[in-house]
């Protein structure tokens, strides 16, 4: 069985190629179904039942268990060809961002995702809980059997144990806390400025709890859904609108920080142009965490808009990393270890189809000859007689197998045979 780990992340590809190959939270179940049926197609290839999809702002992976006869590059170039297909790109556009890893380091790679230690923020813990609701939707899909559910579950309790044991999210600086820094580089106090959130997901509550600290003047909550965006704006002290109305109203933000899961931009460029107009040319700060972005990117281009994108905030949330490094040691210590303990479990089930073999042909052999000493007994043959011929036959049986092998083989196999024969057969009484 092989394990494989394929994707793309912020070390491997811009915000600008992740965005074109994310996938919605609401549709990972249609895409893992969509790729068991992609490999499936392929008689060369077969990734088999186990599939499991992780899509966030900074990755977008495939996790695989199966017996692969093409090898890791076959995969990863199927892999790169489904991706390609499902978000209509074209592969060679594609395929030089792309990663895999096999076996153990699949299994690493799962290990250190989860644990924060392959984030932008280093020991954040928002992906492992983003991993568990792809790995639940993957899951309710069909992906999952027995390996990537066992590979899922001493995932979660690694990343747990790496929590636990090591200081690896202290000190970190969140994307929230890298907003707030940001926007003090263009004005001198937040208390003075008006703020709009769009969005009433996890990291838009984290952002609002940021910048609330602040006492800005006033907080806006903009959602789809007006009553989730009311009941978040209610635990700052503040409003919410529709998204329909940001047209109107986006003027009245100095402070824009948006997070959805929208497919397409929120706020176009036509759309902040005339806001800038109407402040007349009064500075807005814009921050975008959305993949793909909410905010389109040609805004940049204005004069008085300072837009920053999930990674520009990148570098603000590498301070720190030094006085970390010893965290990292220790989570990578506790990784190499259950890493080794999870391949020996995969060994160890590897042997189950062999253990299962020899108890069908054993037991096959054992049938045969109770059998024939049934039907010898029948004819009133003697029971010690029988039972002698029973032990022979049975004994015969067994050993035909490793008599044959030695008999033809030569050189260093028969001694190899020779050495593990005895080892096989010793009396264990």
């Amino acid at each position: 069985m092989q394990l494989l780990a394929l994707g793309l992340n912020h070390t491997t590809a811009p915000l600008s190629l992740r965005e074109k190959v994310a996938f919605p939270t609401d549709q990972i179940g249609q895409a893992v179904s969509a790729a068991r049926a992609w490999f499936g197609k392929d008689g060369n290839l077969r990734i088999g039942d186990e599939a499991a999809i992780l899509s966030t702002c900074n990755r977008t992976e495939l996790y695989a268990a199966s017996d692969l006869p093409g090898g890791a590059e076959a995969v990863l170039d199927s892999t790169g060809h489904f991706l390609a297909s499902y978000h209509n790109l074209s592969y060679s556009e594609l395929r030089p961002f792309l990663y895999a890893r096999p076996q153990g380091e699949a299994v690493r790679h799962a290990f250190r995702v989860a644990s924060g230690l392959d984030s932008m923020v280093l020991g954040e813990p928002q992906i492992l809980g983003q991993m568990k609701e792809a790995v639940r939707q993957s899951d309710a899909a069909g992906g999952l059997g027995t390996y990537l559910h066992q590979l899922f579950q001493r995932t979660f309790s690694v990343a747990k144990e790496v929590r636990s044991t090591t200081e690896i999210g202290a000190h970190s600086v969140s994307m929230a806390a890298a907003a707030v820094r940001l926007s003090q580089r263009i004005f001198d106090s937040i208390n003075d400025q008006h703020v709009l959130f769009i969005g009433a997901g996890e990291m838009i509550e984290l952002c609002a709890t940021h910048f609330s600290a602040h006492n800005p003047k006033s907080i806006t909550i903009a959602n789809r859904t007006l009553e989730r965006g009311q009941a978040l704006a209610e635990r700052f002290g503040g409003k919410s609108i529709r998204l329909a109305e940001l047209s109107g109203k986006l003027a009245e933000f100095d402070i824009v920080v948006s997070c959805t899961a929208s497919a397409l931009p929120i706020l176009g460029l036509g759309m902040v142009e005339r806001a800038v107009k109407t402040r007349r040319h009064k500075p807005m700060f814009m921050v975008d965490l959305a993949v793909p972005r909410d905010i389109e990117h040609e805004v940049a281009r204005l004069d008085d808009v300072f837009l920053y994108t999930v990674d520009d905030l990148g570098a603000v949330v590498q301070t720190g990393v030094e006085s970390r490094q010893a965290a990292v040691s220790q989570a990578e210590s506790i990784i190499d270890i259950r890493v080794q303990s999870f391949m020996h479990w995969i060994d160890h089930r590897a042997m189950v189809p062999v253990i299962q073999e020899l108890h069908e042909t054993s037991e096959a052999m054992r049938l045969h000859e109770l059998e024939r000493a049934h039907k010898l007994l029948a004819r009133g043959e003697n029971i010690d007689v029988v039972l002698d011929a029973l032990s022979r036959g049975l004994t015969a049986k067994f050993l035909h197998g490793p008599q044959h092998a030695l008999n033809n083989a030569e050189g260093d196999e028969r001694a190899r045979l020779a050495a593990l024969l005895p080892q096989l057969f010793r009396n264990r009484r």
